[in-house]
């Protein structure tokens, strides 16, 4: 249950009852000790309405100011620990003047002191062929000086969009979830392990990886490990497709540089979605 002043729900483990508050979530925040911490939003979905939309903008937004102070007070009370970054997060679903709304409103967001987000975060309800319009929204509204973070993208079109767009970094539990599912990054396009074919395919995942899963394992072993039901799948799949995402991003931070972004795009993409054989 969703209210203006925190969130209640129950276990999925014991079915006890729970309470967060923008607080609470500073607070565990703070003792997890991440580089990089978000304000507590609420995330909606494409299907809520545009009332609905509305209101959980502004509500956000008030959650956003006491997350600020929240940080502020936990970070003056422990002077010795490293400092953390706090990152607003601009919502607002398919609308453009509500997620307008919603990253100008962050920029007005001050502490005591008169200091502002670190940063600040794109949040969800993003449809996937509407990404780079949605997120090149916010970006026009917010500061160039600060990073823009793109929550919950990781696929290989989706980072050459939202980067085209003017997002500089991003999150996503898709390369780990679905690891454990037997699906692999390839430059040749996604698979999964799984399939017959690779059970007796000697070769490494992605011949282009320099991961450690693709230096010692070959997919046959690997499709072996999830038909054992062997842990060790999961976690070999993992590694391998969390370097596969940064060793992209690498490449599109360098070819930014070089002025050669479109060309990587058009070659990369082009062997990730291989156009199909008339």
């Amino acid at each position: 249950h969703v209210d203006d002043d925190g969130v209640t729900f129950t276990s999925h483990l014991d079915g006890s009852t729970h309470r967060f508050t923008p607080e609470v979530s500073m607070g565990i925040q703070h003792q997890i000790g991440a580089d990089i911490i978000f304000a507590f939003d609420e995330l909606t979905t494409l299907v809520n309405t545009r009332g609905y939309q509305e209101q959980s903008v502004a509500r956000t937004h008030a959650w956003a100011q006491r997350c600020l102070d929240e940080h502020r007070r936990l970070t003056a009370a422990q002077p010795d620990r490293p400092r953390q970054a706090l990152f607003g997060v601009v919502q607002g679903a398919q609308y453009e003047d509500l997620r307008r709304q919603a990253a100008r409103g962050l920029e007005t967001i001050v502490d005591a002191q008169g200091r502002g987000f670190d940063g600040y975060g794109i949040g969800g309800a993003l449809e996937k062929q509407n990404l780079a319009t949605i997120v090149g929204w916010c970006i026009d509204e917010l500061p160039d000086a600060k990073p823009r973070h793109l929550l919950g993208i990781s696929e290989p079109d989706d980072l050459f969009a939202a980067v085209a767009a003017g997002a500089d970094t991003f999150d996503c539990v898709s390369p780990s979830r679905v690891a454990r599912n037997a699906a692999v990054y390839s430059a040749g396009g996604r698979f999964n392990i799984t399939g017959a074919r690779y059970r007796r395919d000697f070769g490494p995942i992605d011949a282009e990886c320099d991961c450690y899963t693709c230096a010692h394992y070959t997919r046959a072993y690997l499709h072996h490990l999830f038909k054992s039901k062997e842990i060790l799948s999961a976690t070999l799949c993992t590694i391998h497709n969390e370097r596969f995402v940064i060793r992209l991003v690498d490449r599109i931070r360098a070819a930014i540089v070089a002025d050669e972004f479109d060309e990587l795009r058009d070659d990369v993409l082009g062997r990730y979605y291989p156009t199909p054989a008339e």
